[in-house]
C-alpha cells in the first residue's frame, strides 16, 4: 500500500504546538492536470531555522513538492545552487508565516518570500513530460510568473542532491543579487527579522 503523501510531514510535527497546517488532500485525481502545461502554484518561503535557507515548492499531485535551498535561487544562470528534497508539504503550506516553536521540526522563524505560478516546461522528444514522471526521471524545466522569480528554471537530480538553476532567457538577470534586492514577504510585508519581533 502507497505511504499517504504526508505522512512524513505529519510525523514530524507536533500539531498542538506548531501553527503550521496539518493539511488535508483536495478530492479528486490532479494527476489529470500534470500531463498540460497547466499552471500550478510555486511557492519560496525564507526560513531562518538552524541555518537560514530558502524553500522553494511546487505544487504536484496535489501536495507542494519541496526542495531546502541553502544559497537561495538566483536569477543568474552561472550559478548553480544546491537544492535538497525534503518531506511534501500541504498546499494550504503556500502561506504559512510565523514562527515554528523551539523543539519542534524546522524550529525558527518563516515568510512567503515568492508566491506565483508555474508552467512545465519538460519535454521528451517533443512531447510534454508530466511533472511527477520529469522528477521520478530527476530532471524539471519550468516557467515561472512570481512577484518576484520570472522565467525558466530546471532542477536536476544529482549524485549529491538537486541542482536549481536559472536557465538563459529575457528574464535572467546575472548582475542581480535578486535576495538582497526584495527581502520581504510578498504577503505581509514584513522582512525575516521583523516577522521574528512580532511572531505573526
Amino acid at each position: 500500500m502507497k505511504d499517504e503523501p504526508l505522512q512524513s510531514y505529519r510525523k514530524k510535527r507536533d500539531f498542538s504546538l506548531t501553527s503550521e497546517p496539518r493539511g488535508e488532500l483536495p478530492g479528486g485525481d490532479r494527476s489529470a492536470d500534470d500531463k498540460s502545461t497547466g499552471e500550478r502554484i510555486f511557492i519560496v518561503q525564507k526560513h531562518a531555522a538552524r541555518n537560514l535557507h530558502y524553500d522553494f515548492r511546487l505544487e504536484v499531485d496535489g501536495v507542494l513538492k519541496s526542495w531546502a535551498v541553502p544559497k537561495g535561487p538566483s536569477m543568474d544562470p552561472k550559478q548553480k545552487h544546491l537544492a535538497i528534497a525534503v518531506e511534501d508539504h500541504p498546499l494550504d503550506y503556500a502561506s504559512f508565516e510565523g514562527r515554528i516553536p523551539a523543539g519542534q521540526y524546522g524550529a525558527g522563524t518563516v515568510i512567503v518570500w515568492d508566491t506565483g505560478t508555474y508552467r512545465n516546461l519538460t519535454e521528451l522528444d517533443g512531447q510534454i513530460v508530466p511533472v511527477s514522471r520529469a522528477l521520478e526521471n530527476g530532471h524539471i524545466s519550468i516557467w515561472l510568473e512570481g512577484r518576484k522569480l520570472k522565467g525558466g528554471f530546471a532542477l536536476t537530480r544529482t549524485g549529491r542532491g538537486w541542482i536549481m538553476v536559472k536557465m538563459r532567457d529575457e528574464e535572467a538577470k546575472p548582475s542581480m543579487n535578486i535576495l538582497k534586492a526584495e527581502p520581504a514577504s510578498v504577503l505581509s510585508g514584513k522582512t525575516l527579522e521583523e516577522m521574528e519581533k512580532t511572531g505573526d
